[in-house]
């Protein structure tokens, strides 16, 4: 199983202000510190780094299940994350964990509220379904993508 961050060549693509999945520039803002997690580097933002808000589509191509929706990004470039370990942008209390299949769709009955302690075991399980090509976690309060994870 693998955390997986968004693919290095999408994050230069916003880096360097190319359009989000909206169609518009990145906003660029200061970091106030207060849990701001860069999708591509699974880090958190230091308080008063540079760092990009915009929408993004963790999708091949748009279709219905294909959700759009807002993320951060360290302004600067910086190195992908990820691997075997719990990333540390995963750090609230809970999260929602989703099985999608190969076609990009979400595979009814596998999203659920997931206790971070869990995320693991409920990922090896999922993943674990044929059905099941990936996974998202996404934040619990506002349905924010987080990362993949991969077989």
């Amino acid at each position: 199983m693998r955390y997986v961050a968004i693919p290095t060549g999408v994050a230069r693509h916003y880096q360097a202000g190319g359009p989000d999945a909206n169609g518009q520039a990145p906003e660029q803002v200061i970091s106030d510190g207060g849990g701001n997690p860069c999708r591509h580097c699974l880090r958190m933002i230091p308080k008063g780094a540079g760092m990009l808000v915009l929408a993004h589509r963790p999708f091949p191509a748009p279709q219905p299940y294909a959700e759009v929706g807002p993320i951060f990004l360290c302004a600067d470039a910086c190195v992908a994350g990820g691997g075997a370990m719990l990333p540390e942008i995963i750090a609230s209390p809970e999260y929602i964990v989703r099985g999608y299949g190969a076609n990009d769709r979400i595979v009814y009955g596998t999203g659920a509220v997931t206790a971070t302690a869990e995320i693991p075991a409920r990922s090896e399980a999922l993943l674990g379904d044929p059905r099941v090509a990936y996974l998202h976690v996404r934040s619990a309060r506002n349905n924010c993508y987080q990362l993949r994870i991969d077989r």
